[in-house]
């Protein structure tokens, strides 16, 4: 919906420094501003313009000024919270869910954001009480950073990009970012790739009082699973996925939808029903799935606008692609999702989307077991463990992997939904300084420690939501999206549906048939069975057969043999891996297009940026 800017302390020139933070992220709002400036604090807002056309402008205020927002997602349920809050006596001057949450906050203090259905981040400002309060909704739909300067001020926004207009921000590199990013192929930490720069957690609220700043889990997800009949949950979850749907479609624009063809967007889009959906293919051999979009929409009814993306203008494109993300995240999906946001804000300033179906139905195929691996499992786990145990301590053999995706401990070997380079390689393409900052296991283990005693598939499921979700899925779906000022809503990351899926039954959901089985069941009650039982695709990109032409080699090899990338990596091993990649000996493109993805991020903010 929109982007926000704000920092305590008193400086000269104050709205003009605001000013400059806004129109850093005027992309995210490029319909209005507005601005605050109090007596310690100051706060930005652009807008994308959804709901309440004309009276939706923020900052947004109580009845006497004392409470003042500036707010970035969408509350689905503000409506009940608006009654509530009227039958208390708060009055409200606007139809937006902007006010609710400044009332929300007079009426229920911190305990507001757990109250929300939506996606959101936002602060609040108390002048009465000096307090600021702020929150980032259960799965981290929406992104929010946060940076404490020297002089013990805070900067806040929507996108980090915004902190270089404040002359309280020292731009550096964050070392320990570089070692988990070359594994898991985005910003893994709380800390980002700007030093002292900071996420706000997912389902966490802060306060800042008297410089004091903390941070506070309001919500976790509880994978424990309750019995009941096949067929009746089936029913419930086709009733709840589309009263989900019909909360996310509420706007005052056109909604679209983002359609690929497989189950998830397909099933959104088939109860949306809404005019227009929206497809990207590449102009490259078997790289072009968009005939499965079309074939859906002429049987809906709906009109599909469709892109074949070449592979100059996803090069072109790519600085401004990392740009936009802010930190460097080499999930090649990025590149076809920031086409397919610019296709459809040509059209509408809304669409809909399917991401989180994978993480709360169990949908990847990496939740499953080979049927090799179910005989195996009948060994005991005792002896399963000990035997993973002495692999991990021996070169590596066939039959490796196996034995240790056997054992039984996702914690000894699952980091999500990517692993592109090897822990023991990453560590020897980077240079000594950049060999610092946590270890995958160090990543991993926090997480795991929340979720101890449950099962192989709850862990997995519960660290991919944790960490893979908001790390690399929901983060490109807002900034892709917000480059071109399009909101992107996931009906499926909603409270009330995440509340209903963590109690389905294991065999429910992956049975030895298919991933996330009674999901396309319930989807089954909309879609045909070639859509609801299909494989999931993904979204691939031939970064494989580009890195094989010239043209695409030498764009890489000059960032790789370029004086910056000595700074932190073996420069000779990375032209190896082009190399031998280029003729056809190895398949490297994943390491290849992590370091690219990277430098490409550093030239952008760190040379290009002066």
């Amino acid at each position: 919906m929109c982007g926000f800017v704000g920092f305590t302390g008193v400086l000269e020139k104050r709205k003009e420094i605001l000013n400059n933070m806004m129109s850093r992220i005027i992309h995210r709002g490029p319909d209005s501003a507005g601005e605050f400036i109090g007596e310690n604090v100051a706060l930005g807002f652009r807008r994308l313009s959804i709901i309440d056309l004309e009276g939706g402008s923020q900052p947004i205020y109580n009845e006497d000024g004392s409470v003042v927002i500036v707010f970035n997602g969408e509350i689905y349920n503000f409506m009940e919270l608006r009654e509530e809050l009227a039958a208390k006596g708060h009055i409200f001057k606007t139809r937006t869910d902007t006010e609710v949450l400044v009332h929300g906050f007079e009426e229920y203090g911190e305990s507001l954001a757990r109250r929300l259905r939506g996606m959101f981040a936002f602060i609040i400002y108390d002048r009465k009480s000096g307090v600021i309060y702020g929150a980032r909704d259960y799965f981290g739909i929406k992104p929010y950073y946060y940076y404490k300067t020297s002089d013990g001020n805070y900067l806040f926004a929507s996108e980090i990009k915004s902190f270089l207009e404040h002359p309280e921000f020292e731009k550096k590199l964050n070392h320990r970012a570089l070692r988990p990013y070359l594994t898991f192929q985005y910003s893994s930490l709380n800390e980002t790739f700007f030093e002292g720069v900071y996420k706000i957690p997912p389902a966490h609220y802060f306060t800042l009082k008297d410089g004091k700043f903390t941070t506070t889990r309001y919500w976790d997800a509880d994978f424990t699973e309750k019995a009941g009949e096949f067929d009746k949950y089936v029913n419930d979850i086709d009733r709840t996925v589309n009263e989900s749907v019909a909360a996310h479609r509420i706007s005052d624009v056109k909604v679209g939808a983002f359609l690929s063809g497989g189950v998830d967007s397909s099933y959104i889009t088939a109860s949306l029903m809404p005019d227009k959906t929206f497809s990207v293919g590449f102009d490259y051999n078997k790289f072009n799935e968009t005939n499965y979009a079309n074939e859906l929409s002429d049987k809906l009814g709906i009109d599909n606008y469709r892109k074949l993306i070449t592979a100059d203008e996803c090069f072109d494109a790519f600085p401004d692609i990392q740009y936009h993300m802010d930190e460097p995240q080499s999930n090649p999906s990025s590149v076809p999702l920031y086409f397919l946001a610019r296709l459809a804000r040509e059209q509408v300033t809304v669409v809909l989307s399917g991401e989180g179906a994978d993480e709360i139905y169990a949908g990847y195929e990496w939740y499953d077991e080979t049927p090799a691996m179910q005989k195996y499992k009948k060994i005991p786990k005792p002896l399963r463990v000990a035997a993973a145990g002495i692999a991990k301590r021996l070169p590596y053999f066939k039959g490796h992997d196996f034995i240790i995706k056997s054992s039984g401990n996702p914690e000894d070997y699952f980091i999500g939904q990517a692993l592109v380079w090897d822990e023991k390689d990453a560590m020897k393409v980077l240079k000594p300084d950049y060999r610092v900052g946590p270890s995958v296991r160090e990543v991993t283990a926090p997480i795991y420690a929340r979720v101890k005693g449950k099962s192989e598939l709850d862990k997995k499921q519960y660290l991919d939501l944790n960490l893979w979700l908001p790390g690399d899925i929901l983060l490109k779906a807002d900034k892709m999206s917000m480059a071109s000022s399009l909101e992107l809503r996931v009906p499926f990351l909603d409270r009330v549906v995440m509340e209903q899926a963590q109690a389905i039954p294991h065999e429910y959901k992956i049975n030895g048939k298919n991933t996330k089985y009674i999901f396309r069941k319930a989807a089954n009650k909309t879609l045909p069975d070639e859509w609801a039982d299909r494989k999931k695709m993904g979204f691939p990109v031939p970064i494989r057969y580009w890195l094989r032409e010239d043209k695409y080699y030498n764009i890489v090899k000059s960032y790789f043999t370029s004086e910056y990338a000595a700074e932190f990596f073996d420069t000779e091993m990375l032209m190896k891996l082009l190399d031998e990649h280029k003729a056809e000996k190895a398949n490297n493109q994943r390491q290849i297009w992590t370091v690219f993805t990277f430098l490409v991020w550093y030239k952008r903010f760190f040379i290009d940026e002066k």
